[in-house]
């Protein structure tokens, strides 16, 4: 039973010492890092955007034909 609470007790201890060593690790980007993710990002929602717009171009004719201009 004492080896049971003894586990238990030792997941939350197990986990801040995780967290700790992770939060040590990590490091604020510098600009040239900044710079280059947020490129990256924005031609992500650039790539995005045009392929939403490209499939709602190709899906309007598609849904007329098939609903048919009531």
């Amino acid at each position: 039973m004492a080896d049971q609470f003894a586990q238990i007790a030792e997941i939350p201890k197990e986990f801040l010492r995780d967290g700790t060593l992770f939060i040590n690790r990590c490091t604020k980007p510098d600009k040239r890092e900044f710079i280059k993710i947020s490129q990256a990002v924005g031609i992500g929602f650039v790539v995005m955007g045009v392929i939403g717009y490209i499939v709602k171009i190709i899906h309007i004719p598609i849904n007329n034909i098939l609903v048919g201009a009531a």
